[in-house]
C-alpha cells in the first residue's frame, strides 16, 4: 500500500452509484407538487449530487422557507418511492476489493440524507466495505467539509493527508480541499467530465473508470 494514503473517502453520487432515475423522478414529483414551472432535462440532471436545497435555489431563484418545503416533498417521494431506483458503476465493487484487499480503510461521505445513505449502501451491499457512512442533516446544515471530518473522527485519523476523497464534484473537491486532504476526481460521474475539469482543483489524479481509482492505493 502507498504509504502516503491509507484512507479511502467515497462520495455516492457519480461515484459509487448513478442515481439518475430516482433523483430525477423525485424532483419532477416535487414540481409537479408544488406547481412549479417544468424544467428541461438538462436542468434536471444538476439536481444530482448537490444538497437538494441548493439546486431549488438555484434553478428557481428561490430563498427562505420554502425551500425548506420542498426538500421535504422531494425527500418524502425519494424514501417512499424511488430512493432504490439507481445503479451501481461498472467496476466499483472490483475497485472496492481491491482497495479493501491493500488494507485501505474506506469511508462514505455523501450529500444524501443520513438515514437514506445507510439505506442506500446496505441496500446495494456497499455496507460490506465499511459501516462508516455519513450523510447530510435534514437541514442542509452540514457542508462536505464537515461530513468529511465525522469520517475521520470515526477513523480516528487526525492527519488528513493519509486520506483521499474520491468524487465526481465541485462539492466533493472544495470539501476536500477545505479538510486539507488530497482529491481524486472521477470523470465517469455527473459533475467532472475531464481531466482539465478535475485538475483545477489542484486533485493528485482523476479516475476515468471505477478501477482506475485503485493504482492510487497500490504499492508504486
Amino acid at each position: 500500500m502507498n504509504d502516503k494514503y491509507k484512507i479511502a473517502v467515497f462520495d455516492v453520487d457519480g461515484t459509487l452509484l448513478d442515481t439518475t432515475e430516482g433523483v430525477i423522478a423525485s424532483v419532477k414529483r416535487t414540481i409537479q407538487d408544488k406547481g412549479l414551472a417544468p424544467l428541461r432535462e438538462d436542468q434536471l440532471l444538476t439536481f444530482i449530487g448537490p444538497p437538494i436545497h441548493d439546486s431549488f435555489a438555484r434553478v428557481y431563484g428561490l430563498s427562505g422557507a420554502v425551500l425548506q418545503e420542498l426538500a421535504d416533498c422531494f425527500r418524502n417521494h425519494y424514501k417512499n418511492e424511488y430512493l432504490f431506483l439507481a445503479s451501481p458503476y461498472d467496476g466499483i465493487y472490483e475497485a472496492m476489493d481491491r482497495i479493501a484487499k491493500l488494507g485501505v480503510k474506506i469511508a462514505i461521505a455523501t450529500y444524501k440524507r443520513q438515514d437514506y445513505a445507510e439505506a442506500i449502501m446496505k441496500h446495494f451491499k456497499f455496507d460490506h466495505y465499511s459501516d462508516i457512512i455519513y450523510g447530510a442533516d435534514f437541514y442542509n446544515k452540514l457542508k462536505k467539509a464537515d461530513i468529511i471530518r465525522k469520517c475521520m473522527e470515526d477513523l480516528g485519523c487526525h492527519d488528513f493527508r493519509q486520506a483521499v476523497m474520491i468524487g465526481d464534484s465541485s462539492h466533493d473537491a472544495v470539501g476536500a480541499q477545505q479538510m486539507q486532504m488530497p482529491f481524486l476526481g472521477v470523470t465517469y460521474g455527473f459533475d467532472f467530465k475531464s481531466q482539465q475539469d478535475v485538475m483545477q482543483f489542484g486533485a493528485i489524479g482523476y479516475a476515468e473508470t471505477p478501477m482506475d481509482i485503485v493504482q492510487f492505493f497500490e504499492k508504486e
